[in-house]
């Protein structure tokens, strides 16, 4: 069942506009005539991706993060770049991130990554059968390749010590296909 919206959106402006993101004001009307203004930030669809190899190892990356200036454990993610589909760029991210490239990616589900201000869309893929090769990060990302069993992957996510929440959820998301596809070495 779909639910009215309770605002009507008078007018938009954008006070920002960049290659990764816009940011515009809306002038809203709620039901009862009053005014709102509300602040969005307009993010392409991103894909966030969840290697794991033959071994039963999960592949992240540890990443540096200049606006908390602190190194955070991920999993490889970027944005979708227009005429390019999600699970093409699910495949590219992995590779440029972890030099992986995966005999099988399977889309898991999506999720909105910051829903209190942004629009963006993400799509979470489990990627299986990884092999891994040297990395080719973009020029601004400082990335180092961390390999965790499955099952202390999850755990991590689970106890909130994976503190980057998009990759913390995508993982918990991951669970079902994780534990059911086959692979050794899980400790």
């Amino acid at each position: 069942m779909k639910r009215e919206r309770p605002y009507r959106t008078v007018s938009r402006r954008y006070l920002w506009r960049s290659t990764w993101y816009n940011v515009r004001q809306d002038q809203l009307e709620a039901a009862d005539g009053s005014a709102a203004v509300y602040t969005v930030v307009e993010k392409p669809q991103a894909v966030w991706v969840v290697p794991v190899t033959d071994a039963g190892e999960l592949v992240m990356i540890e990443q540096y993060r200049y606006p908390v200036d602190d190194w955070c454990l991920e999993v490889p993610a970027g944005n979708v770049e227009p005429g390019v589909s999600p699970e093409a760029m699910a495949a590219r991210e992995l590779f440029e991130e972890t030099g992986g490239r995966a005999r099988e990616l399977r889309y898991v589900g999506q999720f909105y990554s910051l829903n209190g201000i942004c629009d963006q869309v993400a799509h979470v893929y489990a990627a299986f059968g990884v092999t891994l090769d040297a990395p080719r990060p973009e020029a601004t990302e400082h990335i180092q390749r961390r390999l965790f069993p499955v099952d202390k992957a999850l755990r991590m996510a689970a106890a909130g010590e994976i503190s980057d929440g998009p990759s913390a959820l995508a993982i918990l998301l991951s669970e079902r296909v994780l534990r059911a596809y086959p692979s050794e070495g899980r400790a």
